[in-house]
């Protein structure tokens, strides 16, 4: 476009007012120009990101929770939200998770908090919340050791201690707390099935009893898990089809008139939490691909457990695992398949994953000596997820990755380094792509350690 002919419109124009006139124009054009042309694809894709993201007021459980109702619409009617964690060992992850059930709890009728631990852990812990029997520091100091050990938290304890407060305000309408996984089967699962078979068909007794003979914990949790991986691969065998027999006795047995139906549902699912512990321990895990069928299997059953739990209850669930769980697709070559893929086949959209990623901070993560140590990561390095994500314009923000606009969900939907931090570090980033992963992304500026009560040995 020339701008000759406006300067030379009018002769009754001094030779200065010209200029007065053309320069407003000049810059009208130049803003119009820049708002419609594209730029480079990632300024692009961080304009769109910025329209979409919802900022959030803080990490910490207390105060309002304004700030989630667009979480609340995002969840829309969802039965299950996974909620992951992008280290295994950060204070903001963990209060994250406080802060978001208190909001559904109170604002989407949820009822239960799912963790990756194990199903009888879950159920002892259930049993505080609901009824306030037992130590709650006493239940998480012997029950979450080993694997488990990064949850003995104080961020822990003062959700388990929320979640007790709540349900003796609510007698008649009570939060639940479960455990979706299996490498610890405690020695109440036993009594559970044994004792549904003394009341309700005596005649199985003996058979389960000589089924299960030698397979009750007789240590600490901690110890029993060490103690299961020193046996030959024959003797896990042995013992995971021993526990099979005594489920599949167990599920041919007709359900029989109320109060049996429901006690019998609960044994079964308590047998079944016996025989995945047994069936988790006997893998190959000196070959690669029986590692890899271990992985997978264990996606599967917390899956299944999660599934269960909701159906049989009626209650919502919000999911806490790793980012890497909660996930609809891999990103390792060691995990086959996600626990967040199983939900999503078994619940379609009543499932909803929210992953979580970090611009820099710190966390507790086991070291190359097995001890423990607090890791720091600086601002993230260029071309990875979170470099783009920290530009958006927010501290901590919320995005809907299905319904952001093209530029940034195309962007988002390209595999990147992206940082998955487990119990051990340092590990190279995998490669993720947000929008394939997951339905929504909540991300942090900034972490610090979670505040451990014991020592992960």
């Amino acid at each position: 476009m020339s701008w000759r002919p406006l300067a030379a419109q009018s002769s009754l124009m001094s030779r200065d007012r010209p200029v007065i006139i053309i320069l407003p124009f000049v810059l009208l054009c130049v803003y119009v120009l820049s708002a419609v042309t594209p730029g480079p694809p990632e300024e692009q894709a961080l304009r769109a990101a910025r329209h979409a993201a919802h900022p959030l007021r803080t990490t910490e459980p207390d105060g309002d929770l304004g700030d989630l109702r667009p979480l609340g619409r995002m969840v829309g009617d969802a039965k299950v939200v996974g909620l992951g964690e992008a280290t295994h060992s950060s204070h903001q992850f963990f209060t994250l998770k406080h802060r978001v059930l208190r909001y559904l709890v109170a604002h989407k009728g949820f009822r239960t908090f799912a963790l990756e631990t194990s199903w009888s852990t879950g159920l002892r812990l259930d049993r505080y919340v609901r009824t306030g029997k037992g130590d709650p520091r006493r239940i998480m100091r012997t029950e979450f050791q080993d694997t488990y050990a990064w949850w003995n938290t104080r961020e822990y304890l003062a959700l388990v201690e929320w979640m007790r407060a709540y349900d003796v305000r609510h007698t008649k309408d009570q939060v639940r707390f479960m455990g979706d996984d299996f490498a610890y089967a405690g020695p109440e699962l036993y009594e559970s099935v044994l004792g549904y078979a003394r009341r309700y068909r005596p005649e199985l007794l003996p058979r389960l009893t000589g089924l299960y003979r030698g397979l009750r914990p007789a240590t600490a949790a901690g110890t029993y898990m060490k103690a299961y991986l020193t046996r030959p691969l024959t003797e896990r065998r042995a013992m995971a089809a021993r526990t099979r027999s005594a489920l599949s006795l167990l599920e041919r047995q007709p359900a029989g008139a109320a109060p049996a139906t429901a006690s019998r549902a609960w044994a079964v699912q308590n047998a079944r939490a016996i025989s995945q512990t047994a069936q988790g321990y006997a893998f190959d895990f000196d070959d690669p691909a029986g590692v890899r069928a271990s992985m997978r299997y264990r996606d599967h059953l917390m899956a299944d457990n999660v599934a269960w739990w909701q159906k049989q209850t009626g209650l919502k669930v919000l999911l806490s695992a790793h980012d890497n769980h909660v996930a609809y697709r891999s990103s390792d070559p060691r995990y086959p398949r996600m626990q967040g893929s199983f939900l999503r086949q078994r619940l379609g959209t009543g499932y909803v994953s929210v992953g979580t990623t970090f611009g820099h901070g710190s966390f507790n993560a086991t070291g190359p000596d097995n001890a423990t140590h607090v890791y720091t990561l600086s601002a993230p390095a260029k071309n990875t997820t979170e470099h783009f994500l920290d530009r958006v314009s927010h501290r901590d923000y919320l995005i809907d990755l299905r319904a952001t606009a093209a530029p940034a969900r195309t962007w988002l939907d390209r595999a990147r380094p992206t940082r998955s931090i487990g119990t051990a570090y340092p590990e190279p980033a995998e490669r993720i792509a947000p929008a394939r992963s997951y339905d929504l992304l909540i991300h942090l500026h900034h972490i610090t350690p979670a505040h451990l009560l014991a020592t992960p040995r």
